[in-house]
């Protein structure tokens, strides 16, 4: 492996513990733990803890179509990849109008957020908040923008209240009446090539954690019930960082924030921002696939050569000696893995590949069909599985991150969910297929959804029912 050198860090905080280092590669975050109670919320992106993990009922389909288990389908006013989140009987989703739609003569100027309130039971909408977007905003042109559109980060909810987080337009609180409670900025920027942010919000007691990577390299503490902004700590490694943050628990028994940032790990203080621990990261120059924490561990990944890292979570300072359990070769982009039973189960390009989560040894692969961007049924497949990327630029033309129609626009960026014993895997066309969690998986089932496209969020799931939705419709799947 060879080192490179991470950018210099340039907050206080951060920098108090090293202000440059060399280091070398890391991986992917994945979690462990018990399953949520049946019927609990999902109040976030990739679900409770983000462990991507639900219980099963007898609600839980394993097939539909042509009108069969779809409880309802309702039609949303825009596109976006962001995830739809459950609290109670109301699910929440966002999405975009007015610009970067399809639609004739569109002017940036008409760029509109809409925040919306679902009746869980019946699919009506309860409520609906348009917010304008702040400009100048960035254009819907290049690789990034048009990759995932202006609606990309997954909403939060404390039970109280829900919040958004919508670029440069900033953070909006809404009760869960629908009514607004405060909004606050958290910059305006851009990175250097215009491709906007996905990063999600996160919860820990009354701070609500924003990662404004794009907007103005700053990971904020906002005050969840006033908005007042608590803390911020600002980092330039959190340029090109479109991966959401988690909690965990350390082995100090205190609980930690940690993020996947390009060349690093690392482990945060969630009630002041400033730095505890970090570790090696990949070697890409961006990161999208979150860190997920369980049995200890975070697993780390998402680097174009596929570099992965498990580092034993807690420490203080600089724990590359004596917190990175090892170093692997684990392919994907965008998506989350999932860790059950000591595997990690990776999802991209329609293919499912399994991992030794104790060393990151390859032990698995299922290649599957009907992807947009692989055609055709496969079986198991002893390849690597990665996906090829257009050379792609941003804003100047000259980008390093994936582009081109075969790259970022046919990556698949849901992530794989365990609902029971079966692993639910959503493609960007609306594919999803359902398999079996082990070392040799085996497709149970494959669904699609007729006439409906642009599924890029990870559906969320409350009593067993199942809440996935397109550029088009929420859908609420469950054994009628």
């Amino acid at each position: 492996m060879t080192p490179h050198p991470i950018r210099q860090i340039r907050s206080m905080a951060f920098s108090s513990l090293a202000l440059t280092r060399s280091l070398t590669i890391c991986g992917l975050a994945v979690a462990v733990g018990a399953l949520p109670a049946i019927g609990e919320d999902w109040p976030r992106f990739l679900g409770t803890s983000g462990q991507l993990k639900a219980e099963a009922t007898e609600k839980t389909p394993t097939k539909w179509g042509d009108g069969e288990n779809v409880k309802w389908a309702t039609e949303l006013p825009g596109k976006g990849v962001s995830s739809p989140i459950v609290v109670g009987d109301l699910v929440f989703v966002t999405c975009y109008s007015g610009y970067g739609v399809g639609g004739e003569n569109e002017s940036i100027d008409d760029l509109t957020r809409h925040v919306i309130c679902v009746d869980k039971a019946t699919g009506k909408v309860r409520w609906q908040n348009e917010i304008k977007a702040v400009q100048p905003e960035d254009p819907y042109e290049g690789v990034g923008v048009p990759a995932h559109g202006y609606a990309s980060h997954t909403p939060v909810s404390d039970g109280k209240r829900v919040y958004a987080f919508l670029g440069k337009s900033g953070v909006v609180a809404f009760d869960l009446d629908g009514n607004e409670l405060w909004r606050q900025s958290v910059g305006t920027g851009s990175g250097p090539q215009g491709w906007g942010s996905s990063a999600s919000p996160v919860v820990y007691q009354d701070t609500l954690i924003v990662t404004a990577s794009e907007e103005s390299e700053t990971m904020f503490g906002i005050n969840a019930e006033s908005g007042e902004i608590k803390w911020k700590q600002e980092a330039q490694d959190l340029q090109s960082t479109w991966s959401t943050p988690t909690l965990v628990t350390s082995e100090e028994g205190r609980t930690d924030l940690v993020i996947n940032v390009p060349g690093e790990v690392w482990g945060i203080n969630p009630e002041t921002g400033k730095l505890r621990w970090y570790s090696r990261g990949t070697t890409d120059a961006s990161t999208a696939a979150s860190l997920t924490p369980g049995n200890g561990l975070v697993f780390a990944t998402g680097g174009r050569g596929g570099e992965a890292v498990a580092v034993k979570v807690g420490g203080k300072g600089d724990v590359n000696d004596t917190h990175v359990i090892w170093d692997a070769k684990i392919p994907g982009r965008f998506s989350t893995p999932l860790y059950h039973n000591d595997l990690l189960f990776t999802f991209g390009d329609s293919i499912m590949t399994v991992f030794s989560a104790e060393d990151g040894d390859k032990v698995g692969q299922l290649r599957l069909g009907s992807s947009s961007s692989r055609g055709g049924r496969g079986a198991s497949d002893g390849g690597d599985g990665e996906g090829n990327d257009g050379e792609g630029g941003g804003r100047e033309g000259g980008g390093r991150r994936g582009g081109g129609r075969g790259g970022m626009f046919s990556m698949d960026y849901a992530s794989p969910v365990l609902i029971g014993d079966n692993i639910y895997m959503t493609s960007r066309s609306g594919t999803v297929y359902v398999l079996t969690a082990t070392r040799s998986p085996e497709l149970i089932a494959e669904n699609s959804f007729p006439g409906d496209s642009g599924f890029g969020g990870t559906p969320a799931v409350s009593d067993g029912e199942i809440f996935i939705r397109s550029d088009s419709k929420l859908y609420c799947l469950s054994n009628k």
